[in-house]
């Protein structure tokens, strides 16, 4: 079964974090909640979320994608976080999938795993992506890297992560069950 990490920090949105939780666990795919500590994370909304583990708990092998929400403050948290970086980076290194929506592509950018890529991110930040090529499409994959837009686009970003980790017609099934027209 496939694993998947949903990084949060203090600050994170709502919608981006949940729909790919919801829409991956329902297509049968493990999913950790990650904190940066193991104490509730607290949302822009001020929604708690207790995370399954902390970000030191996760191992780069065991995992065969990484998800970061975005939010303002939550993003700018997880590019702050050292070890957050070097998480993203090894999966990338390792050939596994990173995927990141609305502000969170930005962290990809700060990390330095954007170059020579199409990526997209909520559209007044496209500057921060560079030197990515910026896409204005809803979801963008480049090779191993997804890209989405934000919140109006995470049920499809979080179908994508589906059909890559469980297929298309997992994918499909996950979408009528949800009554999301979907491809």
């Amino acid at each position: 079964m496939p694993k998947v990490a949903i990084v949060l920090a203090d600050g994170f949105e709502e919608v981006e974090a949940i729909a790919p939780i919801d829409a991956l666990r329902r297509a049968d795919i493990e999913v950790l909640i990650a904190g940066l500590s193991k104490e509730p994370v607290i949302s822009a909304r001020g929604v708690r979320i207790l995370p399954d583990v902390s970000v030191d708990e996760l191992n780069p092998d065991e995992l065969d994608m990484i998800v970061l929400p975005g939010g303002a403050v939550g993003v700018e948290n997880l590019k702050k976080d050292k070890r957050v970086e070097a998480l993203v980076k090894a999966l990338e290194e390792k050939g596994k999938y990173v995927s990141a929506i609305c502000a969170a592509p930005t962290a990809l950018a700060s990390f330095g795993i954007l170059k020579g890529k199409r990526a997209t991110v909520y559209p007044s930040l496209s500057k921060y992506i560079e030197p990515a090529t910026f896409v204005e499409e809803r979801v963008v994959e480049d090779g191993k890297i997804i890209t989405s837009q934000g919140p109006g686009t995470a049920l499809l970003f979080a179908l994508k992560l589906v059909e890559r980790l469980a297929g298309k017609d997992k994918a499909r099934e996950v979408a009528q069950k949800m009554l999301i027209d979907w491809e």
